[in-house]
């Protein structure tokens, strides 16, 4: 159970909800407990009564009636307090599970994109969703149903040895074969869940991409094939489940047998001394029935076992994620108010998964309020350079200087608020126009989103829908084409009024002369701000401060476009290549 200690620091904080409802677990089972006893002192009046030991007939009528009444009572009120056990114990069980999820959450917005690179989306989700409720089991119902089986076994057996001790010892013969296949299975069963969730891990992975990969999926015409993937995985799942179900069918079977051990030897052993006159019927009865009340406790030790596995092979997975250390780490908390000056110094950068390297030597600088234009090949470093800028990485070679000062000095939440930032591939969310617009500035009114969107040049598309901008978007704004999401994008980044403006090749999906409009309604609302520009296009280009032409890494040409187009070289090339496109 190492990995389960992770979540004794939740025990501490619902402490005392767990100590009440253990109180109350207490003595709902002490109640229970009376029964037995009360039923036995019954059947030994009885047997007075016919030995001629009692003869008092109206007394023994009146015993039993009181007995009848206590045990209906006792009854009521242990049914009562397992009510309110239930209320303490499973809902704090409900409270963890809602802070460990959370938690999780949170890490998961802590870590670094070269963390979600190596790791599958379904993986995440099933680690969030059923591997936080294999623990929640642990500490809800295993929590209950061991403390109920403690104090079953405590009180009931202390009853029993108070009653006859010789009885009580032959009644615990089959107990050590009990705890020995207790431990035997439960090493197997906790082999088995890690697969298991393995696999329910790899079946939500393959179920995400392709919901998500639908479109590809469908214009390719290989449902088939993908159906034949999804049986082979769902297949091997379930027979892992099964392997799993088979070493938990053991548990129950097995202590059904040694109880049903117990009962015959008290049976057996009672039933001599009973001939013997040495203990009365009523107490063979109460033995009887002390057994069959233990029978529950002691069957669900295999139940409480296979629970408390599946909880540590969980934990032990979700612990993997929540050990991991954030690459990106913010260094200071104290808010960072920034200018708008970028700095690149001698900047090289390899990614750690692909080993390529993707920028070398890199030396520029950007100055507050210009506006920066990189152009180059694909593959040439230019998203590379607004990854470092919102430091989605760090540099390991070179400096990175944000108002001349190391941006890993600056507070990381404050440099991204203050960032507004257009991916080359725009996501949006299954959320309304409008709403995905305020994404960049919550409070926004409805005036400052229709200005965004006009300035995006979205804005006559958005008000042709039925329902404006309130037109709730599908997963991935798949409602809306590439054009439309890109502009959407744009607008969600301006309406932020940040002091740097990242258009990373976000106009790739419009037209021309939607191109232009939308150029030069960015001119206007980036006055003051620090605006960097990646593109394939020259028109992209050519109005800005400053152009950087990339080539596998390298600056090999930089200035302005009149600077640019006299000199040989690839932006002149570009340039005279789009000219005569543009022209045709």
């Amino acid at each position: 159970m190492k990995a389960l200690k992770y979540i004794n620091k939740y025990f501490v904080k619902y402490k005392w909800r767990i100590l009440i409802g253990l109180f109350i677990t207490i003595l709902s089972k002490l109640l229970a407990l009376k029964v037995p006893q009360i039923v036995g002192d019954s059947l030994n009046i009885v047997e007075d009564y016919v030995n001629g030991t009692e003869t008092n007939l109206t007394f023994v009528k009146q015993e039993l009636l009181n007995n009848v009444l206590v045990i209906v009572g006792v009854a009521l009120l242990a049914g009562f307090f397992t009510f309110l056990m239930r209320q303490t114990i499973i809902v704090t069980s409900r409270l963890i599970e809602f802070d460990l999820k959370n938690e999780i959450y949170q890490q998961y917005q802590r870590l670094s994109l070269n963390f979600y690179k190596k790791n599958r989306t379904g993986d995440l989700m099933n680690r969030i969703s059923e591997d936080v409720s294999k623990v929640r089991m642990y500490v809800g119902p295993a929590v209950m149903y061991t403390m109920n089986m403690l104090v079953l076994i405590a009180v009931g057996f202390t009853q029993m040895i108070n009653i006859d001790v010789k009885l009580t010892l032959y009644t615990l013969l089959p107990f050590p074969v009990l705890s020995i296949s207790i431990f035997l299975l439960s090493k197997v069963i906790h082999k088995r869940s890690s697969i298991v969730q393995e696999y329910l891990s790899k079946l939500t992975t393959f179920n995400q991409e392709f919901f998500s990969g639908i479109s590809v999926v469908k214009s390719y015409g290989i449902e088939n094939q993908i159906i034949k993937d999804f049986d082979a995985i769902a297949d091997e799942s379930k027979q892992k489940n099964i392997h799993l179900q088979q070493a938990n069918a053991l548990f129950f079977p097995l202590m059904i047998l040694l109880i049903g051990l117990s009962n015959l030897i008290v049976v057996y052993i009672g039933g001599k001394l009973y001939i013997n006159n040495e203990i009365q019927i009523g107490t063979i009865i109460e033995f009887m029935l002390y057994v069959n009340i233990l029978t529950w406790p002691v069957a669900v030790i295999g139940w409480v076992t296979s629970m408390i596995q599946q909880a540590e092979a969980s934990q032990l997975r979700i612990n993997e994620f929540l050990n991991e250390v954030p690459e990106i780490k913010n260094n200071t908390n104290k808010p960072t108010h920034i200018i708008g000056k970028v700095t690149f110094k001698n900047v090289t950068f390899t990614y750690d998964d692909t080993n390529i390297t993707a920028l070398k030597n890199i030396s520029f600088t950007a100055k507050a309020g210009e506006t920066i234009a990189i152009l180059g090949k694909t593959g040439s470093g230019k998203s590379t350079i607004i990854e470092l800028i919102v430091r989605l990485y760090d540099t390991k070679k070179g400096v990175i200087l944000i108002d001349d000062k190391p941006i890993e000095n600056a507070n990381l939440d404050s440099i991204r608020d203050q960032i507004g930032f257009v991916p080359q591939d725009p996501f949006l969310f299954s959320e309304s126009i409008g709403n995905n617009i305020k994404f960049g500035k919550e409070d926004a009114t409805e005036q400052e989103i229709i200005q965004a969107a006009k300035n995006a040049v979205v804005h006559n598309n958005i008000i042709d829908f039925p329902k404006g901008y309130d037109t709730v978007l599908g997963e991935r704004g798949v409602t809306l084409s590439g054009g439309q999401k890109q502009r959407v994008s744009i607008a969600r980044a301006i309406i932020k009024k940040p002091k740097i403006l990242i258009f990373d090749d976000c106009l790739s999906a419009v037209d021309t002369e939607t191109e232009e409009q939308i150029l030069a309604n960015l001119k206007q609302v980036s006055k003051d701000k620090t605006t960097f520009i990646i593109s394939h296009r020259v028109s992209s280009a050519k109005n800005a401060d400053k152009i950087l032409v990339l080539d596998n890494g390298n600056i090999i040409q930089e200035g302005s476009h009149n600077q640019l187009i006299t000199e040989k070289g690839y932006y002149k090339d570009l340039y005279e290549q789009q000219l005569l496109e543009k022209e045709n």
